[in-house]
């Protein structure tokens, strides 16, 4: 028998009434405040689309005169079919040659100038096709062996630097290694195929696991057969 003056409590912490409240609330707020908020941002871009676009409908072409009823969203509705159009004819010869001539007009302009060769840019980074976007994700040793870090997979390596890579027979693969939390920013390196291991988390969540520090991994059934290419070799180790 012991006698060490401490006492043994082996039963649950309890939780107050309190702290219960706090958690419930906290969960409801997760719950809500993201459904809450992008319903408001919804109604607020139709808003703004409408406010646009409505003072340039003929009067005898809207159907609100009509019908004697609000429609919300026949702003949006009407600059989503003008944009699709624009983007139809800037497809063919034409179109190309009247935009072609647009951007020599701009691009004359000084501030205008770098203006919009900024803002293009952007558009075509963020709404680039999805053929030349990033393909797959994968984890490389890094900074040291043993560490794993999350990369994009851009494709293979192409032009000079793949035929100054390749000299020594190992196919090289063009990766982004992206910070977190933020990850506009990164290194563009160019890894051995043999040295990357292939994963089947698609880029956007992988986006989501780098944006949120590891809190939000997306969900993973083991296949049957294995997934890994890698080699025995680190990529960091010296040859």
């Amino acid at each position: 028998m012991q006698h060490d003056g401490e006492t043994m409590n082996d039963s649950p912490e309890r939780i107050s009434l309190a702290t219960r409240i706090r958690n419930n609330f906290l969960t409801g707020l997760i719950i809500c405040a993201p459904l809450a908020i992008t319903i408001w941002l919804t109604f607020s871009f139709i808003r703004w689309a409408d406010s646009w676009v409505k003072p340039y409908i003929p009067a005898r072409y809207n159907p609100e005169n009509y019908l004697d009823v609000a429609m919300p969203g026949l702003g949006m509705v009407i600059a989503i079919t003008l944009i699709t159009l624009i983007g139809f004819l800037g497809k063919n010869l034409i179109g190309r040659s009247i935009v072609s001539f647009g951007e020599s007009v701009l691009h004359r302009m000084p501030l205008v100038r770098t203006i919009y060769k900024s803002l293009k840019q952007i558009f075509e980074t963020v709404l680039k096709e999805q053929s030349t976007s990033f393909k797959k994700c994968g984890l490389i040793e890094f900074p040291s062996p043993g560490s794993w870090a999350l990369v994009f997979i851009s494709g293979d390596a192409q032009g000079e630097i793949a035929a100054r890579l390749n000299e020594h027979g190992e196919e090289m693969v063009c990766v982004f290694l992206a910070p977190t939390p933020v990850p506009t920013a990164g290194f563009l390196m160019f890894v051995p195929r043999s040295k990357i291991v292939m994963l089947d988390m698609t880029p956007e969540e992988g986006a989501k696991l780098l944006i949120s520090g590891g809190l939000l991994a997306p969900d993973y059934r083991p296949k049957a057969g294995p997934t890994v290419i890698s080699s025995n070799v680190s990529p960091l180790q010296g040859t």
